[in-house]
């Protein structure tokens, strides 16, 4: 390959790698070039594309994005650039290792870290993105039910606490309708001065 096109092809794949949510990293060797595009096909429901590599080429381009990815770029390599969800795109290509024997996932890069093939099976192992929301959204609704739950019992107790005070309380005396008045002089009202 001519300098200009690997200058090219490394400045397409940093472009890639930094554009992308994860990296994952395969070995794809014994795939034909048809189990290569069913791949191809496969990877793309999950929003990633799969892409052959020349691994001096993906090495240069990572270390240009500040990526260190030599111990994965061993043998014939496949990159899967995810764009999506990357425990999607690990399920497909390990669904695919079920179909075709000889592919490999190697490991992978994601959010600041490289992964080892372990850790991008385990990746493949999780439930996806919508499972996981789904689920933290009903353990919050559930929480939020108990939290309503509780504040309708505190104010319960509190009511019969205060039923229950007032029950021991003294009765108030009833008021009084006929007061009565002050007394007046019988023979008629007198003013300051004594006078009548």
């Amino acid at each position: 390959m001519p300098r200009t096109e690997k200058l090219e092809r490394v400045a397409e794949l940093k472009r890639r790698i930094e554009g992308s949510a994860a990296l994952l990293l395969a070995e794809y060797r014994g795939l034909t070039v048809s189990d290569i595009t069913e791949l191809r096909r496969t990877l793309r429901e999950a929003d990633a594309g799969l892409t052959v590599v020349k691994n001096t080429l993906m090495q240069r381009a990572a270390a240009e994005a500040g990526l260190e990815l030599t111990e994965l770029l061993s043998g014939p390599s496949a990159v899967a650039f995810v764009d999506g969800d990357a425990v999607s795109a690990a399920k497909k290509i390990k669904a695919a290792t079920k179909q075709f024997p000889t592919l490999v996932l190697k490991g992978g890069y994601m959010e600041g870290q490289v992964l080892s093939a372990d850790d991008a099976n385990r990746l493949a192992d999780l439930e996806s993105r919508d499972v996981m929301l789904s689920k933290i959204a009903g353990l919050l609704k559930g929480e939020v039910a108990r939290a309503a739950a509780t504040f309708v019992a505190a104010q319960s107790r509190f009511l019969s606490l205060l039923e229950a005070y007032e029950a021991t309380l003294p009765a108030e005396p009833a008021p009084e309708a006929d007061a009565p008045e002050a007394e007046q002089p019988a023979n008629g009202s007198t003013n300051e001065d004594g006078k009548e």
